[in-house]
């Protein structure tokens, strides 16, 4: 049995546990069945990202061009991360308001986080306005 027929049984268990669960609250007024709504919800969601993750992988670690063309976005994606780090992105100690303090550290991540985050959408605008002007010729 290969492992698709095995990820396929064990989805539709976790489906069946699930619809379970919820006749359990529905009929019986059980609130406690949310716990295992939730428990399964969470098992299946992890079924899901390690499957689509491993699939992915053998897919791309098998053809040799897309291994390439992957390896060139990862390397774009992490330039653009060690710009906007290390040219953008300040950090300075930021008191939250429970009290605590955020780090420099941590303020310079999600600085250069939210800056990775708008250059990604310029990108995004610009490559389709380009194309969208591009293909209307």
């Amino acid at each position: 049995m290969n492992s698709y027929k095995i990820i396929k049984y064990i989805a539709l268990a976790l489906s069946l546990l699930g619809v379970l669960f919820v006749i359990m609250i529905q009929m019986l007024d059980m609130l406690q069945g949310i716990d295992y709504i939730l428990i399964v919800a969470y098992l299946m969601m992890v079924l899901i990202v390690s499957s689509v993750l491993f699939y992915t992988l053998k897919k791309v670690i098998s053809d040799k061009d897309s291994l390439r063309s992957t390896l060139k976005v990862l390397g774009a994606f992490l330039v653009l991360f060690i710009i906007c780090y290390f040219v953008l992105a300040r950090g300075e100690e930021t008191p939250l308001r429970d009290g605590k303090v955020l780090s420099a550290a941590g303020a310079k991540l999600i600085s250069a986080a939210l800056f990775m985050f708008y250059s990604l959408i310029l990108i995004a605008s610009g490559s389709m306005l380009w194309f969208g002007i591009k293909n209307r010729k």
